[in-house]
């Protein structure tokens, strides 16, 4: 049998009181608060006491709960007890029974053998009896009467054993049923407690982890409001600087405002900043970065009229190499009068095209870095638009003449319906281009009027004229793409023509080239203007300060001209400073020429003992240099003699064999007496000794040029090293520079991590304390709590060990009764 789950030991009264006071918050009793000086901190300080007072709900609530399951584990163990105490009241009433059963046992097993004994005797009298029948019938009257005396005690002590069986199996039942009872009840009660415990548990595990929250949380805010506590202090401490800055600047101000009013009484004779016709005088702020926007501005736009220029020029240039081709070819017939009359105009397009771009090219050259680009300074505009009108002039003439063309064209015997509807397509798209040409120029000659006339355009309207003329731009971007999709459908048309030629496949691919080459420039251009447009409407004019705007061109143009005045003063005025080397690099320079001398004089040492080292390397090398040449030039001659004697000693064979020992005794002393004369050749380098087998000295004057020239390849190859070694030297102080200066800055940044690693060690130390704290707290717990497993651990193996003897006992009572 299992035994009853221990009761589980109330909490020790320590740690009770530990977590009590942790987690049970006082509202009253809460530390003051510390000033903050920011909203975080309030919201901090306000959302706290809400937080704590949630906290301190949920563990009243689990208290009560707790205390609830502590009171059921109390009632369970009461009943568990209870229930022990029945199972050995039943136990002692079952050892009573199994005693009855055993004398029962034993008085049926004396019976049994007295019925035994008793048979024997009968079977004995019985064996009498033959002999005398008379003491037969008198031992017979006395058997019968003995028998039926035995009988009947044998019938009542068989009676009273059967009574006894049945006792006996009644109680043995009754026993295994309490038995089973107890022992489902037993498991119930157990799995419950079992139940109560891990509750329990998970309780002072929840408990604990809140524990360890609020801890957290509290040194959170702690930590929080010590750095804003931190905070708060600097914004202190910058407050009072600004304020002392504030009033410092004050005072400076007032003393130079006092200054100024001084000089304006004294010095101004009139303040010509009320009057805007004699303050738009005055030079205004220059805006660098105003000007050098407009001059990148110019310069793109410059490149897209360039582009649109080129493209101008192929589109009338090919135009008119089509009219002299279709639909009547000039070479075999003649065109029709008008085609020649549009022939003519169209070969005129460069004097108008052209001016194009020099009036823009103007243009850009007169924004400049120093100027003032505004568009009452902007005169070259005035010529840009007059070239404009005149290409626009060039259009309204080619125009009439290009329409009649195209219906010409329409009236011939060789154009379709589908290239007539092309052709009339063609003749709209020809009069819309014309019409925004038209309005461009309006609108451009409308900014041009400010430079000249001012009283033309009302400062209020430049805006619309900028937007107006995005929408120009955009409309004959449009209107070129649908020329150039109409041209490609002509063209297309026009091969499928059966008296096409190669020369007007050409001529059509060029004409649709150069519209896409238009329709792209015009595009860019659109693109451009669009995406810059606010740029240009933003600061249209700027004048002096106090001033609205320019007045006249004239006042601009005297501006300009002060301007350059002022500059000139002040570039007199302006004298160069002395080269100077400053004072941090000079000290550091000293610090190490000073830590560094006997490190130089040692590599001076050394450097100087390698230079000797390579000047006499260098001369075994020139000699050796020379010797090679001088082995070449006699290893050439050599050469050249062989091949000459070859053919005189073929021809001469038959001679040479009848004089051949002559011969050779001869040239055996020729050459010893060459090789004993060494022969001298001197030049403008200096005299050298050759020794000659059986061959004339060298030519001194080639062996002059040889030297000449590997002295002049060796001072090249040494101006090239030099170079070389300049080009290091440069590299080198430049990189000796850019490595002072990264030390400079890991000087600083090492000095900053230095402050954040002292301020990491210092949270270092805080935190090992906590931890310490907190670990001493936990360590009592778990010994306290390592004692009460202890205790229960005890408990239960005294109860598994009386659990064990009471089996031990009924499984012998259970063997003692099957042998019996």
């Amino acid at each position: 049998m299992a035994a009853p789950p221990a009761e589980a030991p109330p909490r020790p009264a320590a740690v009770r009181g530990r977590r009590a006071d942790v987690i049970t918050l006082n509202p009253e009793a809460r530390p003051p608060a510390r000033p903050s000086s920011g909203g975080a901190m309030a919201a901090a300080a306000a959302e706290l006491p809400g937080k704590y007072q949630k906290l301190a709900q949920e563990y009243s609530k689990l208290r009560a709960q707790n205390q609830v399951l502590k009171k059921g584990v109390v009632d369970e163990q009461a009943n568990s007890a209870a229930l022990k105490e029945q199972l050995k009241l039943k136990d002692q009433s079952l050892r009573k029974l199994q005693q009855e059963m055993d004398s029962l046992t034993f008085r049926n097993q004396q019976l049994a053998k007295r019925v035994e004994l008793l048979q024997d005797e009968l079977a004995l009298s019985e064996a009498r009896g033959k002999k005398n029948k008379k003491s037969a019938e008198s031992s017979s009257q006395l058997s019968q009467e003995q028998k039926s005396v035995f009988n009947e005690d044998l019938q009542k002590k068989i009676e009273e054993n059967e009574r006894l069986h049945i006792l006996f199996f009644e109680a043995d039942e009754q026993h295994k049923r309490l038995e089973a009872e107890l022992r489902t009840r037993l498991e119930v009660l157990e799995t419950d407690a079992a139940q109560h415990q891990a509750v329990v548990d998970s309780l002072t595990r929840k408990y604990t982890d809140t524990i360890e929250k609020l801890q957290n949380d509290k040194a959170k805010l702690e930590i929080k409001s010590q750095t804003l506590e931190r905070e708060a202090k600097d914004c202190r401490l910058r407050t009072e600087e600004c304020q002392q800055q504030l009033k410092n600047l004050q005072a400076a101000l007032g003393s130079r405002l006092e200054e100024s009013l001084c000089i304006i009484s004294e010095k101004v004779p009139f303040n010509d900043t009320r009057s805007n016709r004699y303050n738009a005088l005055n030079i205004p702020l220059h805006n660098r970065r105003y000007q050098l926007k407009l001059r990148d501005l110019a310069g793109q736009a410059l490149s897209f009229v360039q582009e649109l220029v080129t493209a101008l020029l192929n589109f009338h240039t090919y135009t008119e190499q089509k009219v002299q081709i279709f639909p009547i070819d000039s070479a075999t017939d003649t065109i029709s009068p008008l085609n020649q009359k549009f022939s003519q105009y169209l070969h005129e397009n460069a004097l108008y095209v052209r001016p194009l771009e020099e009036g823009m090219l103007h243009l850009f050259e007169s924004i400049t870095e120093d100027t003032v680009t505004v568009l009452e300074t902007a005169v070259k505009l005035k010529a840009f638009s007059e070239h404009l009108a005149s290409y626009l002039c060039f259009l309204r003439k080619i125009l009439p003449y290009q329409l009649k063309s195209l219906e010409e064209e329409c009236e011939s015997s060789l154009c379709t319906a589908a290239l007539r509807a092309r052709n009339m397509e063609l003749h709209r798209d020809m009069k819309k281009l014309t019409a925004v040409f038209e309005k461009l120029h309006t609108y451009i000659s409308l900014l041009a009027l400010p430079s000249t006339k001012p009283e033309g355009l009302l400062r209020t309207n430049y805006n619309s004229v900028f937007t107006s003329i995005a929408a120009s731009l955009r409309g004959s971007h449009d209107i070129l793409k649908d020329i150039s999709k109409h041209y490609s459908q002509k063209a297309t048309l026009e091969q499928e023509v059966p008296t096409v030629t190669q020369k007007l496949i050409t001529t059509n691919d060029c004409i649709l080239s150069s519209v896409v080459s238009l329709t792209n420039g015009m595009g860019k251009i659109a693109s451009f203007f669009s995406n810059n447009l606010d740029h240009f409407t933003a600061s249209l004019s700027y004048g002096p300060k106090g001033g609205t705007e320019f007045i006249s061109p004239l006042s601009a143009e005297c501006m300009l001209l002060y301007k350059k005045k002022a500059v000139a003063y002040m570039k007199s005025l302006k004298k160069p400073c002395a080269d100077s080397v400053p004072y941090e690099e000079a000290l550091a320079n000293r610090r190490v020429l000073l830590s560094s001398t006997e490190s130089r004089e040692g590599l001076a040492q050394q450097v100087q003992q390698s230079l000797e080292k390579i000047a006499k390397l260098e001369q075994e090398k020139e000699h050796w240099m020379l010797e090679a040449q001088l082995a070449k030039i006699k290893l050439e001659k050599e050469n050249q003699k062989l091949k000459n004697s070859l053919s005189g000693y073929l021809a001469e064979t038959v001679q040479e064999r009848s004089v051949l020992p002559n011969v050779i005794e001869q040239k055996e002393e020729t050459t010893e007496k060459s090789q004993r004369e060494p022969i001298k050749s001197t030049s403008l380098v200096g005299m050298l000794t050759i020794t000659t087998d059986n061959e004339k000295a060298p030519d001194v004057e080639s062996q002059e040029d040889l030297i000449k020239k590997h002295y002049m390849a060796r001072i090249a190859e040494l101006t090239s090293h030099l170079q070389l070694a300049d080009s290091k030297s440069v590299h080198f102080h430049a990189e000796c520079r850019a490595l002072a200066k990264r030390l400079s800055l890991a000087e600083k940044s090492k000095e900053s991590l230095t402050e954040e690693l002292k301020l990491a060690s210092q949270n270092i130390s805080r935190l090992q304390d906590e931890l310490m704290t907190t670990k001493r707290s936990y360590e009592d717990q778990l010994s306290m709590m390592s004692d009460h497993l202890c205790s229960m651990n005890e408990t239960l193996t005294k109860q598994r060990e009386e659990i064990d003897t009471l089996k031990m006992t009924s499984k012998g009572n259970s063997k003692k009764n099957k042998n019996r």
